[in-house]
């Protein structure tokens, strides 16, 4: 007979295995830590927008607190490396120990090159090829530059305008053959032979059923608690061998199914999963990140419902551009639409809505929770604009922590030393 779990109880394994559970550790953020990390999430998806931060620096933020993004960057570009580029849940820094697994099953055929007549993409890939061998890594641009051809003859630019070697790179990207060595300031990756960036012979996994279990394993890990969409979801494997998978894991007493009050879905729990007595987390969590990966898992657990709204046109969004929602202790309780304003040095607090259960103690810990985040992005001021049920607390809040609150009649007005609060813009 399985377990039987309350809805706080699961939340709580899963808050755990997400390295959410806990406060944050106090003093200076060791490399080690980040690491540590990043081999609970297992995975960190990355995305160009910039609105508040790189979304792969966001994460190690929520869970680390104030830390220097630049040990990311030695992971992921100094040998031995522990982490790299590959597809995964979306384009991702994976643990170099499952590209050889992802390669069996990420097959992204609308990405590159395949639709490119055969000899015109063949001969491209062996110019590639033969120029990252002799050379260090090069971006899309600077390749395009070195080999002097842009356009594939009588056709038009595919996806994001992307040229023939920018496409044909792609190809080789999915296919394992070329990796990303670093990226540039500007946010292009840097390619080169991934026999200088993979510790081994990069090619397939030759067990299919080995390498699912293994992918899957890692996901059920991360999750701790989940069903069979949840965990195939996770790398984006095919789901009816990540279910087949999910049966030989609890075979194997990997996994053990549990029920979940309220949950209809068969749910399954790694064996190793912890399950705290409480949660004592406090987290702006990215859009990206992996607690929020699964929309349905997300409302499911949290009673939160989230989509991005980036690419919703401005009259129709609900909450904001770029939303991260806040965790505080075992519940989602506020969304706040953020952008760091790099020029003047300001974090802007766009809008601000709280959730219907939100407790009384909401804005105070967003307030601290803003003013950790405007110090490590090394902003000098929070603007909070009154747009949201919350902003007046929030606002309130920020200035009551602040050198010199603004007057009590004007709430929404003024400016301190740190803070400044203002009037909705037209």
């Amino acid at each position: 007979m399985s377990a039987s779990l309350s809805l706080s109880q699961a939340r709580r394994i899963a808050l755990a295995a997400q390295g959410l559970s806990k406060a944050r550790p106090a003093g200076p953020v060791s490399s080690r830590a980040v690491g540590r990390t990043f081999a609970q999430l297992q995975l960190v998806q990355i995305d160009s927008v910039n609105v508040l931060a790189r979304s792969h620096y966001l994460p190690f933020f929520s869970r680390l607190g104030n830390y220097d993004p630049g040990i990311l960057h030695s992971m992921a570009g100094k040998a031995p490396r522990k982490m790299m580029e590959y597809w995964a849940h979306e384009a991702s820094f994976i643990k170099p120990e499952h590209f050889q697994d992802l390669l069996l099953w990420q097959k992204r055929l609308w990405v590159g090159a395949h639709g490119m007549d055969a000899a015109v993409r063949s001969e491209m890939e062996e110019r590639i090829l033969d120029t990252l061998s002799a050379s260090r890594p090069m971006t899309a641009a600077q390749l395009t530059e070195k080999l002097g051809h842009d356009e594939v003859p009588g056709r038009d630019n595919w996806g994001w305008n992307w040229n023939v070697v920018k496409r044909v790179l792609e190809h080789l990207f999915e296919e394992g053959r070329v990796s990303a060595a670093s990226r540039t300031p500007q946010f292009e990756r840097r390619y080169t032979l991934t026999s200088r960036v993979f510790p081994g012979e990069p090619t397939p996994a030759a067990d299919a059923e080995g390498s699912m279990d293994r992918l899957i394993e890692a996901a059920a890990r991360a999750h701790g608690i989940g069903t069979v969409r949840c965990f195939a979801d996770y790398f984006r494997t095919p789901l009816k061998a990540g279910a087949a998978s999910v049966e030989r894991l609890v075979e194997a007493g990997r996994l053990e199914p549990v029920s979940v009050r309220g949950w209809a879905r068969p749910t399954y729990r790694h064996v190793e999963s912890t399950m705290p007595r409480r949660a004592e987390g406090r987290a702006l969590l990215s859009p990206f990140d992996s607690l929020v990966f699964e929309r349905r898992r997300l409302e499911e657990l949290f009673g939160f419902h989230y989509r991005i709204e980036i690419y919703t046109p401005a009259p129709k969004r609900r909450f904001g551009y770029y939303v991260l929602p806040f965790l505080l202790r075992e519940a989602i309780v506020a969304r706040v639409d953020l952008k760091a304003d790099r020029s003047t040095g300001r974090l802007l607090v766009r809008a601000t809505h709280g959730e219907t259960d939100a407790p009384a103690d909401t804005a105070v810990e967003l307030a601290a929770e803003l003013q950790l985040m405007a110090e490590w992005l090394g902003l000098g001021e929070i603007v909070v604009e009154p747009l949201g049920g919350l902003a007046p607390a929030l606002a309130r809040e920020v200035a009551r922590t602040s050198a010199c609150p603004p007057p009590e009649d004007s709430p929404l007005s003024g400016k301190t030393d740190n803070v400044v609060l203002v009037s909705p813009v037209d």
